[in-house]
């Protein structure tokens, strides 16, 4: 599974790339091939064809899109995503309520995605210890439920 949504994500921005150059900021994430698209695009019309051309990648069961229409982020704001991600996931490892390589952090502007296959308290447990890390706007979680 996890070689299985490497290619997912590598399949995914490739076409992104090859369509729209640098016209766009797209992250695409896959867990358990489950695909999250977060970033910014100028258009409504933009983000229904990134979309598209995703789901046209084998093997997906199910696109989450998040991606927001807004010009594309700034490498600072990137850096403080980046930045965020990590104090999450340092949170995760203090914790050890759960393993760490079951849930995928992902940060766009300041708002925090999880995605994972996990039980439900440990989703739970999750959610609050990342929407409690400072700078976090919201938490959205897409996880697939073991319970």
């Amino acid at each position: 599974i996890f070689i299985e949504d490497e290619r997912i994500e590598l399949v995914a921005s490739r076409r992104i790339h090859e369509s729209f150059d640098n016209d766009v900021h797209v992250n695409v994430t896959s867990f358990n091939r489950n695909v999250l698209l977060t970033g910014e695009v100028p258009t409504e019309a933009v983000r229904n064809e990134v979309a598209k051309l995703v789901m046209s990648v084998e093997n997906i069961h199910h696109i989450f899109n998040e991606i927001t229409i807004a010009p594309k982020s700034s490498l600072s704001a990137r850096n403080k995503d980046t930045l965020i991600t990590a104090k999450i996931k340092s949170r995760f490892l203090n914790n050890g309520v759960f393993q760490i390589n079951h849930v995928k952090v992902i940060t766009e502007n300041s708002v925090v995605y999880l995605a994972g296959l996990v039980k439900r308290m440990e989703g739970k447990k999750a959610a609050e210890l990342a929407s409690n890390t400072p700078d976090v706007i919201k938490v959205v979680k897409v996880f697939e439920y073991l319970d």
